[in-house]
């Protein structure tokens, strides 16, 4: 099996790296990335695989590949909103851009593509929890429509495309190798805790989050690539918390001194987020196994070790 990677650096791709070369049926791994959102040491795990081969390419650039895929994995897109802000057209080329390439390189090949999207779909959701038959209440204009519409506009790029393709709707992922300046609630609130920094939470705390461990995650995203289910999928755990709890339970399990304080509300902050896995656990027999405490504390180690 000859599996493409884009965004193969990052804290999924990372993990499913990992993941796909623990499967007898992988024989190669075209591991790619261009260092966007994060660091050359992700991947130097697995530089002595010979299974594994990593190219620093921006997706957004056409590329002729020799080789033959049979699946492709394209997370390829910054995800948090420090980082797709950053740059926003650039954020929605590589969308657009990067998932044109992937569809066409499918197409010669003959390869499946998961397309990695997001959340972000619903915007801020108007019905809880979100079901994949939900359209989303998304301001096409604001900061985060980059990222947003980008991610849709993928979403259709798939659906009219002739090439096999299955659609994953992630929710708040976290873990390991994940961005210590990621930007968003846990490497934020893990970062300050660890420097007993001020905890700082957007608004009253009450919005809410699932956050999903990165190993249950790209597990999903696995058994959806062997599927022949087109999706959209919600891949995410249904265990909603709010930022204030998350924040607290934070500083409890750093051990830390850290005070929290509130700032302005983010633009377009959703007020809930919480997926209906229903499909998933239909379609692929999946649900997350880690639970948030577990996951923290292994994420907290983490980040503990590279601060």
């Amino acid at each position: 099996m000859r599996i493409l990677v884009t965004g193969a650096n990052g804290l999924l791709g990372t993990e499913l790296c990992r993941q796909l070369l623990e499967m007898e049926l992988t024989t190669d791994i075209t591991a790619v990335d261009n260092y966007y959102t994060s660091k050359p040491s992700n991947h130097t795990q697995f530089n002595r695989r010979n299974r594994y081969h990593f190219v620093e390419h921006d997706v957004t650039v056409p590329k002729v590949w020799d080789i033959e895929f049979d699946q492709i994995y394209h997370l390829a897109c910054p995800a948090s909103p420090v980082h797709y802000q950053k740059d926003q057209n650039y954020t929605l080329k590589t969308n657009i851009s990067g998932m044109q390439h992937m569809l066409d390189l499918a197409e010669l090949t003959g390869a499946k593509i998961v397309q990695a999207s997001t959340s972000e779909i619903y915007g801020d959701p108007t019905v809880h929890p979100q079901p994949e038959t939900y359209w989303g209440n998304v301001n096409t204009l604001g900061p985060r429509a980059c990222y947003d519409e980008g991610k849709r506009v993928c979403e259709t790029m798939c659906t009219i495309s002739s090439v096999e393709t299955s659609i994953a709707r992630i929710f708040n992922t976290y873990g390991p190798y994940m961005a210590v300046d990621d930007g968003r609630a846990i490497s934020n609130f893990i970062a300050q805790a660890l420097k007993n920094k001020p905890i700082t939470v957007h608004g009253d705390g009450l919005q809410t989050r699932s956050f999903c461990y990165v190993s249950d995650t790209v597990r999903a995203l696995i058994e959806l690539m062997n599927t022949t289910t087109a999706g959209p999928v919600n891949i995410g755990n249904p265990d909603e918390v709010t930022l204030l709890d998350l924040a607290n339970e934070i500083v409890e399990l750093c051990n830390s001194s850290s005070k929290i304080v509130h700032t302005d509300s983010a633009v377009d902050d959703p007020q809930r987020r919480c997926p209906d896995i229903s499909l998933a656990r239909e379609l692929l027999d999946w649900e997350p196994t880690v639970d948030r405490t577990t996951g923290l504390k292994y994420t907290i180690q983490y980040m503990r070790d590279h601060i």
